[in-house]
């Protein structure tokens, strides 16, 4: 139960990533969100639309696993320790802030689908 109600929490969060970087990037709240200017938001428009597709597809593999139910174990750890790395990449290379708001649930995630809760 609980391992599903974070899988679902960080689905949620990549779909929400998803429509800031590849509907809203110019968006003053967006940019705000981001901390980034609007000139660097309107450099940067097609590279945010792509890592916002990526985003929309970790979000499609773990609705998958929760779709598949108690089969999709193995989906969901694969969905998650994507997430993971890419939220220790990104706390490494852009913001410490991923570290707390991707890797870290995830990691939490990963642990609650291991231990069956």
């Amino acid at each position: 139960m609980i391992a599903t109600g974070l899988i679902a929490l960080i689905a949620a969060l990549h779909v929400y990533i998803l429509v800031l970087e590849m509907f809203l990037w110019q968006a003053p709240r967006t940019r705000a969100v981001f901390g980034t200017s609007a000139e660097f938001a309107a450099a940067t428009k097609v590279l945010a639309a792509n890592q916002g597709l990526y985003n929309g597809f970790l979000a499609a593999g773990l609705v998958w696993a929760l779709w598949l139910g108690s089969e999709g174990r193995e989906v969901a750890l694969f969905f998650l320790a994507c997430v993971l790395i890419a939220g220790i990449y990104g706390a490494a290379t852009a913001s410490r802030r991923i570290l707390f708001v991707q890797a870290l649930p995830s990691a939490l995630a990963i642990l609650a689908v291991l231990a069956g809760i």
